[in-house]
């Protein structure tokens, strides 16, 4: 339902996770007895998170780290592990950097060329240690970069951009036919990322195995605030669900909806499963892990873009290691930590077997249910006052 925001002009209400609850319903389950796996084209992922395509988040490492402990992370093809044949030394410069002096040193380190052969070699190192290999970039690098990637052993390809409609119109250069990109490739495609049933409905045609979900809500992102765009996760995640599923009624076909960013503590993750998602992407919860490349810190995707950065690093510090921010024992008291502990207890306490009961559980609209009662924490910065 819209509402009035001046003459002839109306507006709808949309939502994010600071303003909805789950409420519990009539049974409860053990913790242990509840299963949290997601299905992702022929592999089954103990994990459903996904480790987000950033420079300060995924590397060749942390990738073969999160596949064994039963996750999927995305290495990002157009970033520095493919520009520099030793990426450590950039990213240690990034960290050393002053405020004042990042966004001009990640602009500059950006502009390195990008080299065919060391999009081979990550794939091919991801999976001679093991791991599942999922690489993204840009529409405009997706033809060329996901031939070598699928030729080099890649498991699946995402093409993002911050915002991705089924049609683009260009007339300076050649704009990326999803539909035949989709159709020519071997391993799963996951696009993103878009906000809204309608386009969600016209990508689903385009063969894909997953939708991402999300416009400007990352950590590190400032695109809400440099373009004005953006729609609150709680609300592009129920939106983009139920294209899902009307698209799967009609035509048999289930694909994978994705929530990508906003998502900092336990809570947020599974009020996105109840919202309708079969998995989400986050970045700065892994940020945070001794295995992420950034040493603590953390930048947006557009951080480097010459003319109009949309993105901002940040200091998210290392606060243990990656098996603890999955599955603990969690050291905080934020929620930023056992994030699958926090999944499993949710569910359990909801009385949900599985994610896609999950997606069914009552949400409530609850202003207040970030301050109810917590005056003590927020005034003394601990826990939810943080």
């Amino acid at each position: 339902m819209a509402e009035w925001i001046g003459i002839k002009r109306r507006a709808r209400r949309c939502y994010g996770f600071d303003e909805i609850a789950l409420a519990p319903g009539r049974i409860t389950i053990n913790p242990e007895e509840v299963d949290a796996s997601w299905q992702f084209g022929k592999k089954k992922f103990s994990v459903p998170i996904l480790a987000a395509a950033m420079d300060g988040v995924v590397g060749v490492k942390f990738a073969i780290k999160m596949s064994k402990l039963g996750g999927l992370a995305v290495l990002n093809l157009d970033g520095v592990q493919t520009r520099y044949d030793n990426p450590d030394e950039v990213l240690e410069e990034i960290a050393r950097a002053t405020p004042q002096e990042t966004t001009n040193l990640i602009q500059k380190v950006y502009t390195a060329s990008i080299k065919d052969k060391l999009i081979a070699k990550r794939v091919k190192d991801i999976k001679a240690g093991g791991g599942y290999a999922a690489v993204s970039c840009i529409p405009q690098n997706a033809d060329k970069f996901s031939s070598i990637a699928e030729s080099a052993g890649a498991d699946c390809f995402v093409v993002q951009s911050t915002v991705t409609t089924g049609k683009h119109i260009a007339t300076k250069y050649t704009p990326l036919d999803l539909y035949k990109f989709c159709k020519g490739r071997k391993i799963p495609i996951i696009i993103g990322n878009c906000v809204t049933y309608e386009v969600t409905l016209e990508l689903l045609e385009t063969g894909c195995a997953g939708i991402l979900v999300g416009v400007g809500p990352g950590a590190a992102c400032t695109t809400r605030g440099v373009l004005g765009i953006g729609v609150p996760q709680v609300t592009s995640t129920v939106d983009c669900a139920a294209a899902r599923d009307f698209y799967h009624k009609k035509t048999g076909k289930y694909i994978s909806i994705i929530t990508d960013g906003g998502m900092s503590r336990g809570g947020d993750i599974c009020k996105a499963f109840a919202s309708g998602a079969d998995a989400v992407m986050i970045g700065s919860a892994f940020a945070r892990s001794k295995e992420a490349p950034g040493r603590g810190f953390h930048w947006g995707m557009a951080t480097s873009h010459g003319n109009l950065p949309r993105g901002t690093r940040i200091e998210v510090g290392v606060t243990g290691s990656l098996e603890q921010i999955l599955f603990g024992p969690a050291t905080v008291d934020d929620g930023s930590q056992n994030l699958i502990g926090a999944l499993t207890t949710s569910m359990g306490s909801l009385g949900v077997k599985n994610i896609k009961e999950m997606n069914f559980v009552e949400i409530i609209i609850a202003p207040s249910i970030q301050t109810e009662g917590k005056v003590f924490q927020a005034s003394q910065r601990v826990g939810m006052g943080k």
